[in-house]
């Protein structure tokens, strides 16, 4: 089991909006940020669905890796309650200047009920958003 997972942003502002909007369609809101000052170089915005962030956005000024070359193949896939909020996640990802990576939609080709829309966020990071449950 997979406690948190975080990402380094070339942007954390721009980041910071294009997440607190798509995922906020899934109840996954921004719930701890660590600053700078108060850990000498690290900066994390982390987002859960309660009080416990399991997501995280982050970058260290301590640190010589400031590259986003990973981020190329790397695919997070975040659980929706309802097909709606899929729609909604999507729509609110590509407001945030997301990038299509596949529209809302039934992917069969996994199961019956695999509902999913896929988007590239601003460092081409594969952001899903998927519902299990049939209509």
């Amino acid at each position: 089991m997979i406690d948190h997972i975080g990402i380094h942003p070339s942007s954390m502002e721009t980041s910071r909006r294009f997440y607190g909007a798509a995922l906020k369609a899934l109840a996954i809101v921004e719930v701890m940020e660590v600053r700078p000052e108060e850990t000498g170089g690290y900066h994390g915005i982390g987002y859960g669905a309660g009080s416990k962030p399991f997501f995280w956005l982050s970058s260290d000024s301590r640190s010589a890796r400031q590259d986003v070359s990973g981020s190329a193949g790397l695919h997070i896939a975040f659980a929706a309650e309802s097909r709606t909020a899929v729609d909604a996640f999507y729509a609110a990802a590509i407001a945030q200047g997301g990038r299509d990576n596949g529209p809302p939609g039934l992917r069969p080709h996994y199961h019956p009920a695999y509902y999913a829309a896929f988007v590239l966020d601003p460092d081409g990071v594969n952001v899903e958003a998927v519902c299990h449950k049939p209509d």
